[in-house]
């Protein structure tokens, strides 16, 4: 082979290598990013249990003194109100309110997907809006620190979730097979 040839060849044939050993330039908001990422595949798997479970399972407790699964939908809800409200700054909400006051599966569902929503306009503000101070539970703290919270308290509660569902004999969600 010539050796301009053989220079040329090498150098293409290393170009996927090359291109594949580049970092990947830094998404924008990695902080806020990595929180969301989290906080939405908890969320959804959350949403998909209180959807998919019948009625009558939203009286289900395991022992007296715990939570109905229906009040643990409804204090996950309310917690993502008070939690993602610090998020955005907004004015503290209690956090009880919903899981006190709604009792039937659809009422349930639609204050969980509400509070959803209402989140998601905390998690798609800036990192740097994020590192902006609040205030949660009367303590100081970041914005920042406010997303990462909710994420892991869904994940607290899905894991109670999770245990009523294999209790009554259902997979949870996070548990299928991916289509």
């Amino acid at each position: 082979m010539k050796p301009c040839l053989f220079l040329l060849v090498s150098l293409v044939a290393g170009l996927p290598l090359h291109a594949q050993a580049r970092p990947a330039a830094p998404a924008a908001n990695p902080a806020v990013g990595t929180s969301r990422t989290l906080w939405t595949q908890i969320t959804g798997y959350i949403t998909t249990a209180a959807e998919e479970l019948p009625e009558s399972t939203y009286a289900y407790r395991p022992t007296p003194d715990v939570r109905t699964f229906g009040q643990l939908i409804g204090h996950v809800a309310g917690a993502q109100y008070l939690i993602c409200g610090a998020a955005v700054g907004d004015p503290e909400r209690t956090e009880d309110e919903i899981e006190k006051t709604r009792t039937t599966k659809a009422a349930l569902v639609a204050a969980l997907k509400e509070s959803t929503a209402y989140c998601a306009k905390a998690y798609a503000q800036t990192d740097a809006a994020a590192q902006q101070p609040t205030k949660l539970f009367g303590q100081p703290q970041t914005r920042l620190f406010a997303l990462a919270l909710n994420a892991t308290h869904n994940a607290e509660h899905y894991g109670n979730i999770v245990t009523y569902l294999r209790m009554n004999g259902v997979v949870p969600p996070s548990s299928r097979p991916r289509t």
